[in-house]
């Protein structure tokens, strides 16, 4: 089985929705998907994932079906300096990195700092909705591995967003999102691919074949998103963010 895991476009967050350049991204997005075999699509219900998604469906002539908990990962913390709402993927590495037990999936929701909202809360939610998706296909979370009688060699897509496709791929493969959102950026509308191993009979794992591609934009010379990106060189400014600058800050074309 093949999960394909797909960051909105660029977003314009002041209106949930896409900017121009995202609405060019979703287009180029939706003649590379056109190319793939995907038996079931699923949407986050916010706005930014369902206008990039419908480019696909449109094109394909196909329906998504929405899914609540596909919304943003949206748990909150109190930050310890302000003492305001802090969402955990967004943290100073000095932060972060100092919190116990955060690399291991296992006890990371046990660091004080998420005991103060509802990020506990919100990971079961993701946890439950992964099982319970992926149960719709046969698939038992068992321990550290996945059971299934029998592997279905189909693909599904799941329009989203970064914050919340990293928690499901720390679910899928027992990865402290905590690491992923920190140490990982999935761009506007690329895709991130997850794979089954099955080495012995009834027994998955799940393996990152690609994480954040945007080959479907570089072919297209197409220059890339930088929303979610923080400056590569200090700045004073803690953003890439168009919807916050103004500005696409750093642009590589690779």
């Amino acid at each position: 089985m093949r999960i394909l895991l797909i960051r909105h476009a660029e977003p314009d967050y002041t209106i949930d929705s896409l900017t121009a350049k995202g609405r060019t991204e979703a287009d180029l997005l939706s003649r590379r998907l056109a190319n793939y075999q995907i038996r079931d699509f699923y949407v986050s219900p916010l706005g930014r994932a369902k206008e990039t998604a419908a480019y696909t469906l449109n094109r394909l002539h196909r329906a998504a079906e929405s899914l609540p908990w596909l919304q943003e990962f949206r748990g909150r913390c109190s930050d310890p300096e302000t003492g305001k709402p802090r969402l955990p993927w967004d943290l100073p590495p000095l932060l972060w990195t100092s919190l116990p037990g955060v690399y291991d999936i296992r006890t990371w929701t046990d660091a004080p700092l998420f005991g103060n909202g509802d990020v506990r809360i919100v990971w079961q939610e993701t946890v439950t909705g992964v099982q319970d998706l992926l149960g719709r296909y046969g698939f038992r979370k068992d321990g550290p591995v996945w059971r299934v009688e029998n592997n279905p060699r189909d693909t599904i897509a799941l329009f989203c967003h970064f914050g919340i496709s990293m928690a499901i791929l720390g679910v899928l493969t027992e990865t402290s999102p905590v690491v992923l959102w920190h140490r990982t950026l999935a761009l506007p509308s690329s895709l991130t691919e997850v794979v089954t191993e099955e080495r012995t009979k009834g027994v998955v794992s799940f393996r990152i074949t690609r994480l954040g591609d945007i080959s479907h934009l570089e072919s297209a010379g197409e220059k890339r998103s930088t929303a979610g990106l923080f400056p590569e060189c200090f700045t004073g400014v803690d953003s890439t963010d168009p919807a916050v600058n103004g500005t696409l800050g750093t642009e590589y074309i690779y």
